[in-house]
């Protein structure tokens, strides 16, 4: 396991901004995570775990601590109607191997551009799906060093929330349950999600996803749009003309673009309707 310096996190965000991490390393199992973390904890090194980076922007002056990448952390098991999968294995990946074993329940995941430790982190869902409708359990390791096995009533999931935010925990694997099905409706269901994305979401720019959680009794998507900002620009970051909810890079965005951005339309939708928009991107100084 070899630590890396001054690591370019624009290129490991799907925003595609930020600067540079300090020191990076990328474990090639839960062990290496586990020494890893204790590395950084008994050195005072703050560090930070990272999968896809889909939901997440570093400031432009980059991040002063170490990123520890699970994108080695890939595996994916069935046995029976359970999946386990390891924390840096995509969600498609995850939809497209319980397709292939004609599993049902993940559908609503294909097409997610997160880790399987990100989804749980933030409970991720869509099309009327969240992670916990079929999470089961996971591994996580403690701050003592320590691993161990914590149930969905332990995860404490709300929207867009897990126990795991507290920081308590690290995870390195989850295990979910689903049922069986036909795999031809499996795939319409996929290919349906799929097709939806496409047609409805900018993914032909780099973004971080829904920049907005959606506010209660609300759509952020419809409140921004009817505050007139769909299409607002501050430097390379833009309201996507085609999707009010996304903040898009338009090739050229700094992070700070980005975040100020993201904090106008949050200040003009309460000016305007009296509704704080929260957001759905982390962002780390």
């Amino acid at each position: 396991m070899v630590f890396e310096q001054q690591t370019p996190l624009k290129l490991h965000t799907t925003m595609r901004v930020g600067g540079d991490a300090r020191l990076s390393v990328a474990p090639a199992n839960s062990e290496e995570l586990a020494s890893a973390v204790a590395y950084c904890r008994q050195n005072g090194i703050r560090f930070i775990i990272l999968g896809n980076g889909s939901n997440i922007v570093f400031a432009d002056s980059g991040f002063d601590g170490c990123v520890i990448f699970t994108t080695k952390l890939q595996s994916i098991g069935i046995n029976g109607n359970t999946i386990t999968a390891g924390a840096g294995a995509a969600l498609s990946s995850l939809s497209s191997t319980a397709l292939k074993n004609s599993l049902s329940g993940l559908e609503f995941a294909y097409g997610i551009p997160g880790s399987v430790g990100g989804a749980v982190y933030m409970n991720a869902g869509a099309y009327g799906g969240e992670i916990s409708q079929i999470f089961d359990r996971c591994t996580v390791i403690c701050r003592d060093g320590s691993t161990k096995v914590l149930c969905k009533d332990e995860l404490d999931f709300g929207y867009r929330h897990s126990a795991l935010q507290s920081g308590e925990y690290i995870l390195t694997d989850a295990t979910f349950v689903l049922t069986s099905g036909e795999q031809s409706a499996i795939k319409s269901a996929m290919d349906a999600n799929m097709a939806s994305r496409k047609a409805k979401q900018p993914l032909e720019f780099p973004s971080s996803g829904s920049a907005f959680k959606r506010p209660t009794g609300y759509f952020a998507a419809a409140l921004i749009e009817q505050a007139g900002l769909k299409g607002y620009t501050v430097g390379g970051a833009q309201v996507s003309p085609k999707h009010a909810g996304f903040i898009v890079n338009l090739g050229n965005a700094t992070a700070s673009d980005v975040e100020m951005l993201s904090k106008y339309v949050s200040d003009n939708v309460y000016a305007k309707f009296g509704v704080r928009l929260e957001s759905e991107i982390i962002f780390v100084r």
